[in-house]
């Protein structure tokens, strides 16, 4: 399967288990900041740009933004940030809000082709989210959770995959076009959630073959020395089936570029080579 999003000038972002591994940007996003969520919460947006630049830089070939901290409106918002960050970079939109107002108004900005972040098994998301994604030929993130919760085994999580990729398609949505998340539980609160996480991985790709993306971070709140945790984690993800990982590429994209290089992704290493004087030059700008 191959998903194409496409940033305002038409530059694409492919996604496919025989391309390179897609980075998606994480730091738009307040969850875990407290100096953006404030800032956000007083109408200042000013790191949006800082951190779309940074990021690409790093890169990232897509970009999460999300503005969905406490007392924020994201109505208002959301549309704001997305034009900020086009106007920063010209890399693809993932429009990531749980808000399904918030969601079509930023779909009516946003230039190119975007993903939607996200959908679920829920019966009242299917049916709000998928149209929209239908409506604005947009890309989707269906998440393996639905109105019982998120499954404590991996076959029920699959199962949710299928009925996700089977509503999209009856809402018009090409099954190419579901990106699967079989979801990252945090290890400190249960040793096994990246075991099951893993597991999952497999199964929706040797099932149904869709490509999939996790928030690889989540795994490690709470515990020490979290990027080292996260390199290790996005390593067992992409080797599971795992090709377009939301991940701060600041820490993450070179073990990416690196997993790319051993699995014969990456022809003569350029990517992994380019990457790692990316970060040599920030390291002694």
């Amino acid at each position: 399967m191959q998903t194409v999003l496409r940033s305002k000038t038409g530059v694409e972002a492919i996604i496919s288990p025989n391309h390179p591994f897609t980075v998606i940007g994480e730091r738009i996003n307040p969850t875990g900041r407290k100096v953006f969520s404030a800032e956000l919460r007083e109408g200042n947006l000013s790191r949006i740009p800082l951190d779309a630049r940074a990021q690409v830089e790093a890169g990232a070939v897509v970009l999460d933004v999300n503005v969905g901290a406490a007392g924020v409106d994201e109505v208002a918002l959301l549309p704001v940030a997305v034009q900020m960050v086009q106007e920063a970079v010209d890399v693809p939109i993932c429009i990531d809000t749980a808000n399904p107002a918030a969601m079509e108004a930023a779909l009516k900005v946003v230039r190119g082709r975007p993903l939607i972040n996200s959908v679920n098994g829920e019966e009242d998301r299917l049916n709000v989210i998928l149209p929209l994604a239908a409506r604005y030929n947009a890309a989707v993130i269906g998440l393996c959770m639905d109105d019982n919760g998120i499954p404590t085994e991996a076959e029920g999580r699959v199962a949710i995959a299928e009925k996700i990729v089977e509503r999209a398609v009856a809402f018009g949505v090409k099954a190419d076009d579901v990106l699967i998340d079989p979801l990252v539980l945090t290890i400190g609160a249960d040793h096994r959630a990246v075991l099951t996480t893993l597991e999952a991985t497999r199964l929706i790709r040797q099932r149904l073959g869709n490509n999939m993306t996790a928030g690889a971070s989540n795994a490690s709140h709470g515990m020490p020395d979290r990027e080292m945790l996260n390199t290790i984690f996005l390593a067992g993800l992409i080797q599971a089936g795992v090709n377009a990982p939301i991940c701060n590429p600041l820490q993450n994209a070179l073990g990416i570029r690196a997993v790319d290089l051993m699995l014969g992704r990456d022809e003569m290493g350029m990517n992994y080579i380019m990457t790692f004087r990316q970060m040599q030059s920030r390291a002694s700008a």
